[in-house]
């Protein structure tokens, strides 16, 4: 639920900063200048928060405020801002499709899965991101630094 909560005050942010950067051009503006002074902002704040941000603190704007954080996997590091470049542009392409998805998966019946072959890790299960990142509550991500920082051997 966190997640979801977070993506809704991703939207919400980004809503919000376009229509007040965007508001005094639109009036006077004609219909293909307006898509472009509203997908450009939100095409931007999107790579912030998306990139910039999560490579900065470990989440973007949402997430932050839900108190989730994204990790790499194995090691539970904060990803690099190329994992997350070609995250946000997975994203990108993968979102638009999900009507298509799911309409595939209502009219092909039960037990089709409404998912691209990306969101399967190769010997049956579902990853939750193809690009091996995890979202986790931030508490959680500190219980595990500290409890394997306990375990670290100590050199002398």
């Amino acid at each position: 639920m966190r997640r979801y909560l977070a993506v809704g005050l991703d939207c919400y942010l980004c809503l919000v900063t376009v229509g007040l950067l965007a508001r005094p051009y639109v009036d006077t503006a004609g219909v293909t200048e307006a898509a472009g002074l509203l997908l450009g902002p939100a095409l931007a704040f999107s790579f912030l928060n998306h990139v910039v941000l999560t490579a900065l603190t470990g989440a973007g704007a949402g997430k932050l405020i839900m108190g989730i954080r994204v990790v790499r996997l194995p090691d539970a590091g904060r990803p690099g801002p190329w994992l997350l470049l070609l995250r946000w542009l997975y994203g990108l392409g993968w979102l638009p499709l999900q009507p298509w998805y799911g309409l595939r998966s209502l009219l092909s019946g039960p037990g089709v899965l409404p998912r691209t072959s990306l969101w399967n890790g190769g010997n049956g299960e579902l990853r939750a991101d193809p690009l091996g990142l995890r979202l986790v509550r931030h508490s959680d991500l500190t219980a595990h630094r500290t409890a394997v920082a306990a375990t670290a051997p100590t050199h002398h």
